[in-house]
């Protein structure tokens, strides 16, 4: 008897630009209220993983499916915002797109939510707030998983512990993750699986505490 269906499965995914592999053909499914961690040197091929998992990207080879009905956020690491509008404009601007319930409704409940400032350009907020309101626009259309990239990578430890919170928060309501992270920690804390990718293809996959086992042994 088959399992509940993932809410997104690639299969065979792999991503070259030019001649040069970033991604060699992977299979990867996510599974409703799972966290994952995609972990790796800097190059193996994590965010454009993710970009194709969010379709983002064109594959060159391979194909995401997402559940039926399924809804996807994705962050990535450089904020998909305008630095001229307002993150109250550019929440309007973004949910407009996504179509699920009235800007100006979305916009404030994740104004108050994120506990963003409003009146001033994106362009003039702090590193962390810049990087909440990246997460805010991911969670427009109340998505089933989030796809982050790396969402803690510029901030402090005071601003990556709030972040989490946030988070959090969202994996209590039921939403799923893939974050990319260059923190052990973060995976000790927050993953439930991890995929290592080493030269554009997993060298690894399974539970934390198998991922662990080979460096504790080491």
């Amino acid at each position: 008897m088959s399992g509940p269906t993932p809410l997104l499965a690639a299969r065979g995914l792999a991503k070259r630009f030019g001649d040069n592999p970033a991604l060699e053909p992977t299979d990867f499914e996510l599974d409703a209220r799972e966290a994952v961690a995609l972990v790796g040197p800097n190059g193996a091929g994590k965010s454009t993983l993710l970009a194709l998992l969010a379709r983002a990207l064109e594959p060159s080879e391979g194909a995401v499916d997402y559940r039926e009905g399924a809804r996807i956020g994705w962050a990535p690491q450089r904020p998909a915002q305008y630095g001229r509008l307002s993150p109250r404009e550019n929440l309007e601007l973004f949910a407009r797109l996504e179509g699920d319930e009235p800007p100006g409704d979305a916009a404030e409940r994740l104004l108050r939510e994120f506990e963003l400032p409003d009146g001033i350009a994106s362009a003039d907020l702090s590193v962390g707030n810049r990087q909440r309101l990246n997460l805010a626009i991911a969670l427009l259309g109340r998505p089933q998983a989030l796809l982050l990239d790396e969402p803690t990578a510029a901030l402090d430890p005071e601003q990556r512990a709030r972040l989490w919170e946030r988070l959090h928060a969202q994996r209590e309501a039921g939403v799923a993750l893939v974050f990319v992270t260059q923190q052990p920690e973060e995976v000790e804390r927050h993953a439930e699986r991890v995929v290592a990718l080493r030269d554009g293809a997993v060298t690894f996959s399974g539970s934390v505490s198998e991922y662990r086992e080979p460096a504790l042994a080491g």
